[in-house]
């Protein structure tokens, strides 16, 4: 193909991708799927009009004498023009002489809107392959192997999954000592999912360029902060610090100056310090932990702003989380097959829209959420009792809304490990107990009880010995032992 006509197939194809862009645009997406679907799509667009624009671009730069030798031929007299066009003509039919089955490419129909049928398909769909089946076509996040392996790291606190959701872009509470390499590897699967999610549900609004300027932020605060702080050793001193005392050769937090004063003159200090000098002294950087501390800070930096970006879609995963929590298993299943039928996707698009003009979902007395994302009938509310307090001791004072999840808590995880911890064995006879010197007196009770009848057990057999005597079988084999009988 000459470079006149890559040009002009160029510029049609700019052209198409224009009027295809618009006519995507001129529709308004019914659903979640389609809107989804519908930025993808004009995605593609743009990346092809970006490719074919830089190639306009170095072809009218780079290949100036062949597009002028082109012209000059097409410019010619009467007689070469007429031999131009029959050497082209020639050309075009030798090809479709050598290749006659070879179809003819239909920019038209490249770019023509396909509209989905009821015959096509579910598994063909290129959008139900980006999300997992939690994530649900991108509204909420799928964060349960993060959370699996957040409770995995060293230092912190054990969270349900539901809590996890508001504090894991929250890193004040995890102290320097735990910041080691699985904390970083945890940092790095959590930046990277979230960029992927935006990414994938966001791909108009420029990601890249997103993510770009977060790092450069970043930058520029962290060379702010190391100019008002000063680098290097006096940096990382171990003085005190928020948390307390640090020592950079043990890598170790102390909460006490006595402490750590004690420590320096300690075996595994001093050993410690020569390892690192040693390290030193064979190449290693000196600056390493500068540079391990700018990288988990920049992944720290990197989620929050993006959690910030998606803050909506945390508040509504925790909202579904919450809801799924309080359905049965029926019920879940239910849900399942009807979002796999896409029925409850034109419902969910048209609460979405009536939400969209009342700005939130309108809940002044607090009433929980139902599995249509609505808060429930207040007289179903009253009707349960959902506003009547259950306090817990045993599970650290929870409180637990309503009759029925009271009722239910006394087998759960939480309220047995309760027990567990006060040393006592769960049973029916602990049921309705919430108060933990309660428990303890019932269960001192349940001991003695056990201690009496293991001793009535013991005196209920009797024997007699060779005189006449009548004894228990206990005090018999006692005399016996003794040699007394």
């Amino acid at each position: 193909m000459s470079i006149l006509e890559s040009q002009r197939y160029a510029l049609e194809d700019l052209d198409r991708l224009e009027k295809a862009i618009a006519d995507r645009f001129l529709d308004t997406p019914r659903t979640h799927r389609d809107r989804i679907s519908q930025e993808h799509e004009v995605a593609s667009f743009l990346d092809r009009i970006q490719n074919q624009s830089k190639f306009l671009l170095e072809s009218f730069e780079y290949a100036t004498e062949e597009r002028a030798r082109e012209i000059e031929n097409l410019q010619g007299g009467e007689a070469s023009q007429f031999d131009e066009f029959y050497k082209q003509l020639k050309s075009i039919k030798d090809f479709h002489r050598r290749y006659p089955n070879e179809s003819v490419e239909n920019l038209e129909e490249n770019y023509r809107k396909k509209r989905r049928t009821d015959d096509d398909s579910p598994d063909l769909d290129p959008i139900d392959a980006m999300f997992t089946g939690e994530e649900a076509l991108g509204k909420y996040f799928d964060l349960i192997a993060l959370h699996e392996r957040y409770l995995n790291l060293r230092g912190v606190t054990h969270v349900p999954y539901v809590q996890y959701l508001d504090i894991f872009d929250k890193f004040e509470q995890i102290s320097r000592v735990a910041k080691d390499d699985d904390y970083f590897k945890y940092l790095t699967n959590l930046s990277g999912y979230l960029e992927g999610f935006l990414k994938r549900t966001q791909p108009l609004s420029d990601p890249e360029g997103v993510l770009a300027k977060i790092e450069g932020d970043f930058k520029e605060e962290w060379e702010n902060k190391l100019k008002e702080n000063g680098t290097g050793e006096n940096n990382r001193n171990s003085g005190p610090t928020t948390d307390g005392y640090y020592c950079d050769a043990c890598e170790k937090m102390f909460e006490k100056q006595t402490v750590y004063d004690a420590h320096l003159s300690g075996k595994k200090h001093k050993k410690n310090i020569e390892m690192k000098e040693k390290a030193a002294s064979i190449g290693a950087s000196p600056h390493a932990a500068d540079l391990k501390a700018q990288a988990i800070a920049l992944r720290e930096y990197e989620i929050k702003k993006l959690v910030e970006i998606m803050e909506k879609v945390r508040g509504e995963t925790r909202i579904n989380v919450e809801r799924k929590s309080t359905l049965t298993l029926r019920e879940r299943q239910l849900e399942m097959e009807a979002l796999e039928r896409g029925e409850l996707e034109g419902d969910e698009e048209d609460g979405e829209g009536d939400q969209e003009d009342d700005g939130k979902i309108y809940n002044p007395l607090k009433l929980p959420i139902g599995w249509d994302g609505k808060p429930i009938p207040f007289w179903l509310w009253k009707l349960h009792g959902l506003g009547v307090e259950y306090p817990c001791e045993i599970c650290g004072n929870f409180v637990y809304m309503g009759r029925k999840a009271y009722d239910k808590h006394f087998m759960e995880a939480r309220h047995v490990h309760g027990l567990r911890c006060l040393g006592i064995q769960n049973s029916a006879l602990f049921r309705e107990i919430t108060s933990i010197q309660d428990a303890l007196v019932l269960w001192d009770k349940i001991k003695k009880e056990r201690r009496a009848q293991e001793s009535m057990r013991e005196q209920a057999v009797e024997v007699e010995d060779d005189e006449g005597n009548v004894m228990s079988e206990k005090v018999y084999n006692d005399l016996k032992k003794q040699g007394l009988l």
